[in-house]
């Protein structure tokens, strides 16, 4: 039997005007009058997604999903020609969170965010504690220049033949050094033929990371070249900057995060975001639950993530 609730559509759908000519399309999910959560997908780019609302129990959350800056059904889309990435920062998107909170008039909500969602969330509830009923966080990252050099460059000690493939996609001159940026070059490139291939070989390298597990299957969306363009192009226009953060900055400010329960689900076996990041986290901020999952890498579909992850939503009922 599955872990996650049955499926549902939600029950709202909208856009959000957030500036610089960005709208967010957003919906709402299972009970209206629920304890409100905020989800934060991964990417940066992935997108929001029907198995994320089955992470919560309809009857008792109110689930608030969206569309960060640049994909999904939110506009402009990265995917599209001449498209302007400089107001797409981690500043402009803590501010549209805390704008979707406005929105819909909560004081205080549960922020559950994934992998570039994590650094979202631990971000947003750095500036706005009060805000912030409780954290759970899976394949949690970041976004250090340490995590970054290891996701570009470092994990290829395992996948050696794969990561020859994503570096030698680059021009020579690039591949010894700041892989991110090379390929961010290669993306915002005026010829389409150069931003798909390089767009192709850098979702190539995503996949090859998360597919540890001998049944995996890759997911449906890398098949779409308008999804492939656009999530590569937002990863690469966040990690070449260092996601805009002095390096070791959430960690630095975990005590801003005190009096916040927490649960961090992290995949044991996750060889593109090491249990590492996890650990030391939950030894900077007391309040949080370290649950490694051993069957998992970084992929929220591997054994036991998503038994790991409703089973914290079920016990995070008791706190809203």
């Amino acid at each position: 039997m599955s872990a996650l609730y049955p499926d549902i559509e939600p029950g709202e759908t909208g856009r959000l005007a957030v500036g610089d000519s960005h709208e967010l399309a957003w919906e709402v999910c299972g009970n209206p009058g629920g304890y409100p959560v905020v989800v934060l997908h991964g990417g940066p780019g992935s997108g929001r997604s029907r198995t994320a609302r089955r992470l919560f129990d309809p009857a008792h959350y109110r689930v608030i999903l969206f569309d960060q800056r640049g994909c999904g059904a939110s506009t402009p889309h990265a995917s599209e020609a001449g498209v302007d990435l400089s107001v797409v920062t981690t500043e402009t998107m803590l501010l549209d969170i805390e704008r979707l909170r406005a929105r819909f008039e909560i004081d205080r909500w549960l922020v559950y965010g994934s992998s570039w969602g994590a650094t979202l969330a631990l971000l947003y509830a750095q500036r706005w504690p009060a805000r912030v009923g409780g954290l759970i966080l899976s394949s949690v990252a970041t976004t250090t220049r340490r995590e970054i050099d290891w996701i570009t460059r470092g994990v290829g000690a395992f996948l050696p033949e794969a990561w020859e493939r994503f570096r030698r996609a680059v021009p020579a001159a690039g591949r010894d050094g700041d892989l991110p940026t090379a390929y961010h070059r290669l993306l915002m490139d005026p010829l389409p033929s150069v931003t798909q291939r390089a767009a192709e070989a850098w979702c190539a390298w995503e996949q090859a990371l998360v597919a540890i597990d001998p049944g995996h299957v890759p997911h449906p969306r890398f098949a779409d070249p308008r999804f492939r363009l656009a999530f590569a192009r937002l990863v690469t226009h966040v990690w070449s900057n260092r996601a805009w953060l002095h390096d070791g900055q959430i960690l630095e400010d975990a005590g801003r995060l005190a009096g916040i329960p927490g649960a961090l689900i992290h995949g044991r076996l996750d060889i593109s975001g090491p249990l590492v990041t996890s650990w030391e986290l939950a030894r900077a901020w007391p309040d949080a639950t370290l649950v490694p999952v051993a069957t998992a890498g970084h992929d929220s579909r591997d054994p036991g993530m998503h038994e790991a992850i409703v089973a914290a939503t079920d016990r995070f009922r008791e706190i809203g």
